[in-house]
């Protein structure tokens, strides 16, 4: 089948063609073969084995750089072909009988009747919803016993005795105890929204497809969030939901994302259940297709999410992303590549999204060779003279060495920007229409996602050291970490205490994780200053000012205003890069690293 030209053609049932991924490795085998020579004779100038190792790393971080610049351009290209080209399946036929339906509505401290109802409002025939409540907490216990009372031969509320396997054994734990007849299943976390034609749409694609072992539906954010963040970053989700799930039919491997989705029960069963990992939603859609089954991506049903509606939610749901991926790689990874049944298309569209996370600490250490090993290596100092109202002022700055002049072309220049863009193309491109809109939600996005490199890095670090991932409810408030220990203990208990957390869960509440962020930017920061590296100290000063907004929220006076600061330094420091290609001399593309 020719996937480029009938991408249409291939529903749930069929092997996902390998153009996109041909496209990727393709044309990133071409930017090596182009730009690899002048960037190996920067190992001229190694003098000794340390030296040699970090060119070496520099070099090698540069390549893996342009990897995950060509496979966010890949996705976006390939999402407009099947945009403007590619035709949809066939719809399912209507059903001339209507298989019972269980829906698992999963909430631990952070329940949502909005999000409850309208699971029970549901315009499909035969279906009952069960509360799978893991709370702790006595009032949320009483509201959905309150809740489920309303409704008292639809929604059957289940707990177990303990939360083991967090999420998935809660569900494991009512599919083999209460909800035991139903063919299919539908997961709603709790905070979402279904469409009340959520069943009687994707019922019908389970029946006329006994390969397909789920159908995910699309996701927006809460349009009617109070939260000022959700607000603000809200737009992006719906934007990604729109260019990187709805080829993956086509190109790629349909993930099944953990709620907002139609399962079967046979899949379920022959797996023996979802596996016990945070992360047991990837692991699940794995498992079943090694079975023979295949995920589908309906676009036209959507569900409503809610965005976090603080800082300190967004970074509690990142930590545990970040940990719940290196655990799925650490012992899911191996199985995958070793796997007979799964295309190496598919194998390679699970890879990049979940690689992605644990990378950004080789992205730390890449900004720990490029700003301070090289530097020591192949760094000087000179002085830089300011003219300040007829007064001079010499500042001393370390300047690299020529040799360096090697990669200083406008190609590099060229495939630098092309790669640094990469990630928000598909923003840019949704919203170039409206220019302030897009450079806002640019800047937000910046202050937030950008700044998250050492939080991710601590996440990383802490899963390799301790081997445990923890299931952090994003809603749950109750889960804080950063309260001490007694002080009736000892120091000695109480350090060890805190050590303990910190490597079991580095749940962002803690003093020792948000110090760490800090202290991170803070050394960055100083060594910008002296190589007049301006926007990598809009990104040092983003990663100070990160856990600062975890403690003043989103909405204080001080981040209302400093969030568009760490924005602004990047692209000042991108236009200085630019003079420098237009042949006027800038301080930033002579004296640093601008990868």
């Amino acid at each position: 089948m020719d996937t480029f030209q009938k991408p249409n053609e291939v529903g749930a049932s069929s092997p996902p063609g390998p153009g996109l991924y041909v496209f990727i490795f393709g044309t990133w085998a071409l930017a090596i073969l182009w730009f690899s020579p002048r960037l190996f004779q920067l190992l001229d100038m190694a003098h000794s084995w340390g030296s040699w190792a970090a060119m070496i790393s520099f070099i090698a971080f540069i390549h893996l750089a342009w990897l995950y610049g060509f496979y966010n351009i890949g996705v976006v290209a390939f999402a407009l072909l099947h945009r403007f080209w590619g035709r949809n399946p066939a719809p399912a036929p209507a059903l001339t009988t209507f298989p019972s339906v269980a829906i698992l509505y999963t909430t631990c401290n952070d329940f949502v009747e909005e999000s409850v109802l309208s699971c029970v409002h549901q315009d499909y025939s035969n279906y009952r919803v069960y509360i799978l409540d893991d709370s702790s907490d006595a009032g949320y216990r009483h509201r959905i016993d309150a809740f489920a009372a309303g409704f008292p031969e639809l929604v059957q509320v289940i707990r177990r005795p303990d939360r083991k396997a967090f999420k998935a054994g809660n569900m494991n734990h009512a599919l083999s105890r209460a909800a035991i007849t139903e063919p299919y299943f539908a997961i709603a976390d709790a905070d979402e929204i279904l469409p009340t034609d959520f069943l009687s749409k994707l019922v019908p694609i389970m029946e006329a497809d006994p390969s397909c072992g789920f159908v995910q539906a699309n996701h927006r954010a809460n349009p009617n969030s109070p939260s000022a963040l959700a607000k603000a970053l809200g737009p992006g989700i719906d934007i990604h939901w729109k260019w990187y799930q709805p080829l993956r039919n086509a190109f790629g491997f349909v993930m099944f994302l953990g709620h907002g989705a139609l399962l079967r029960r046979r899949c379920w069963e022959e797996v023996g259940g979802f596996p016990d990992i945070v992360s047991e939603d990837l692991g699940f859609a794995i498992a079943i297709r090694e079975k023979g089954y295949r995920g589908r991506f309906v676009e036209e049903v959507v569900c409503y999410e809610d965005f976090p509606d603080t800082v300190r939610a967004f970074r509690v749901r990142h930590i545990k992303w970040t940990r719940g991926t290196s655990e799925f790689l650490t012992q899911k990874m191996g199985g995958l590549l070793r796997s007979k049944n799964i295309t190496w298309t598919e194998k390679a569209d699970i890879l990049f999204p979940t690689l992605n996370l644990p990378l950004t600490l080789l992205y730390f250490l890449f900004m720990v060779n490029a700003n301070l090993v090289m530097p020591g290596f192949w760094a000087h100092w000179t002085e830089v003279t300011w003219v300040v109202g007829g007064h001079e002022w010499a500042m001393p700055v370390l300047r690299l060495d020529e040799g360096f002049s090697a990669i200083h072309h406008a190609d590099f220049f060229f495939i630098t920007m092309l790669t640094f863009f990469s990630p928000v193309l598909c923003f840019i491109l949704d919203m170039w229409r409206k220019p302030l809109q897009m450079l806002r939600f640019l800047a937000h996005s910046t202050a937030l996602y950008a700044a998250l490199s050492p939080l991710s890095s601590i996440g990383v670090i802490t899963y390799a050291i301790s081997g445990k991932a923890v299931f952090l409810v994003t809603g749950d408030t109750r889960q804080e970490d950063g309260n001490p220990t007694s002080a009736k203990h000892g120091w000695y208990r109480r350090w060890k205490e805190g050590l303990h957390k910190f490597l079991h869960k580095s749940h962002p509440d803690q003093a020792a994780v948000q110090w760490l962020e800090i202290l991170t930017g803070i050394g960055f920061g100083i060594v910008c200053v002296y190589m007049f590296q301006i926007s990598f100290l809009g990104l040092c000063l983003a990663f100070i000012f990160l856990p600062l907004m975890h403690r003043l929220g989103w909405e204080h006076r001080f981040s209302r205003v400093f969030v568009f600061v760490p924005f602004g330094l990047i692209m000042l420091g991108i236009a200085l890069a630019g003079l420098s290609m237009a042949g006027m001399q800038s301080v930033f593309f002579g004296y640093g690293f601008h990868f």
